[in-house]
């Protein structure tokens, strides 16, 4: 069996909630209104949380911040410095991939070498949304 599956830890609904609530908690002590998510490895939603009155068009890119950062274990922030080094092809063609995220508020979700998830904050600047992602890291013990 070992020749033929592997196993991946994946975060799980509690450690999805105790994330969503510390950073909802970050984001109504600062006065916000953010949409949150939480995905697993693979990039399903393993939570989400929808402030009241959050915008509506963040519903998605929270959940695609998310992803974003689960799927690559970066930061969706590092993303502009990353493509700098890149061909105009790579550049203009990952950008447009769907789902892709390259502006701040996605953190992977680490669980000492490993990407277990992501979580996706979207509604008000770029660095409220990564400082209340990190609030939701932190919650959990995670590193960013």
């Amino acid at each position: 069996m070992d020749k033929i599956s592997t196993q991946q830890r994946i975060v799980n609904w509690s450690g999805a909630h105790a994330a969503l609530g510390a950073a909802a908690r970050a984001a109504d002590d600062a006065g916000l209104l953010v949409n949150i998510a939480v995905v697993d490895r693979g990039g399903v939603l393993a939570g989400f949380v929808r402030m009241a009155g959050a915008p509506l068009h963040s519903v998605e890119i929270a959940i695609d911040k998310a992803y974003t950062a689960a799927s690559f274990g970066m930061a969706t922030s590092c993303w502009s410095e990353v493509l700098r080094g890149h061909s105009d092809a790579v550049r203009d063609g990952l950008v447009r991939r769907p789902r892709f995220v390259a502006f701040g508020g996605g953190l992977p979700i680490r669980l000492r070498d490993d990407v277990i998830g992501g979580i996706g904050v979207s509604g008000a600047s770029e660095e409220q949304d990564a400082m209340i992602a990190r609030a939701g890291l932190d919650a959990i013990g995670a590193v960013e």
